[in-house]
């Protein structure tokens, strides 16, 4: 994340640790034995992310951000990327194709950062984060189709890494630029 304020850099990076926490525990619903250790040690880094990030939130929560006047525009794409996501797996599990629920959501949080990064973050950053999440979640279609279970089990990995390495990079951007997360 590149953001012109210290509080939308802090704000991305706790929600994207936060983030990184969702996917990695949908993982493991039906973990790979080799992954499990991974996933609970990206957990925990996510965790730190949500909790230090989220604090300089609160810290700079008055010193301006990229959102001003844009916020009604962002409810509307969270609003739509919510409902979108939770028509698509409702269908899914009425047509008996649960199984795709959360390579569904992942697609839909995916193509959301497109818009996000472009329209409203003015974050090339964001916008590449959706870019490699959409083709990776394309990519592995293939493979989903020829293994059972839920799809969670590569779809969670994947979104958890990504997500998790931007938050990671976000922190180090919010560290070079503004300094500690807890000095405000």
């Amino acid at each position: 994340m590149l953001a012109e304020f210290p509080l939308n850099q802090a704000f991305t990076t706790a929600w994207f640790g936060l983030m990184t926490i969702v996917w990695l525990g949908w993982a493991q619903e039906a973990p790979s034995p080799r992954l499990r250790g991974l996933l609970g040690a990206g957990s925990v880094v996510g965790i730190a992310l949500a909790a230090l990030f989220g604090y300089a939130v609160y810290a700079r929560w008055s010193d301006g951000s990229v959102l001003a006047g844009r916020e009604a525009w962002f409810g509307v794409l969270v609003a739509v990327e919510v409902v979108v996501a939770g028509v698509g797996a409702v269908i899914l599990a009425r047509r008996g194709q649960g199984r795709w629920a959360a390579w569904w959501v992942a697609l839909t949080v995916a193509l959301h950062f497109i818009p996000l990064g472009l329209a409203i973050l003015g974050d090339w950053s964001v916008v590449a984060l959706g870019v490699v999440q959409t083709i990776g979640l394309l990519f592995v279609i293939g493979p989903l189709r020829r293994r059972e279970g839920p799809t969670s089990a590569v779809v969670g990995p994947f979104m958890g890494a990504t997500l998790l390495v931007f938050a990671l990079a976000g922190a180090v951007v919010y560290v070079v630029r503004w300094g500690w997360p807890w000095v405000s």
